[in-house]
């Protein structure tokens, strides 16, 4: 199962010589993982399911989490929901190589933590906004005018700007 510096590595030598079809559900609740280059999640939780095939190990995933984000127009802080399911194929040898490229490692651990990583950067917006009606900082004074109107705003409507 997971270790504590490898939280989402999964031991897969048990499905290697099982059955074709067989299958074991993994879930997971993690309150935060580092997924490396600043970017770290909170409150993971997720289900995996493994399934021995012909070819190798099947994984079909699905997790949620919760990712702190700066919005791009006030700069307040903000929780983002973030979700993502995958589907992969690892393979059990070199000569069987799958469009991904994946291969059952020779220790038969699988660490779904880059996978995690990609499809998640996927699901950050380029431009995060703390909520559509989002009102933004004021160009002149810099207040926050989600939390308060300033002098400058006033002007602004009185001369039509």
């Amino acid at each position: 199962m997971a270790h504590d510096r490898f939280p989402l590595r999964i031991n897969v030598g048990f499905l290697i010589n099982a059955p074709i079809s067989t299958s074991r559900e993994i879930i997971f609740d993690l309150p935060t993982v580092d997924l490396g280059g600043e970017l770290t999640i909170n409150n993971l939780s997720g289900k995996v399911e493994l399934t021995r095939t012909p070819k190798g190990i099947f994984i079909q995933a699905r997790f949620s989490s919760i990712y702190h984000a700066e919005c791009v127009r006030c700069l307040d802080e903000f929780d983002l929901r973030l979700g993502t399911d995958f589907n992969e194929l690892y393979a059990f040898h070199s000569n069987s190589v799958t469009e991904s490229g994946l291969i059952v490692p020779e220790d038969a651990n699988i660490d779904l933590m880059p996978l995690l990583r990609e499809y998640l950067l996927i699901e950050i917006p380029i431009k995060t906004v703390c909520r559509e009606d989002c009102k933004g900082l004021c160009t002149v004074c810099g207040e926050n005018l989600n939390h308060q109107i300033c002098e400058h705003q006033t002007e602004e409507n009185r001369t039509g700007i």
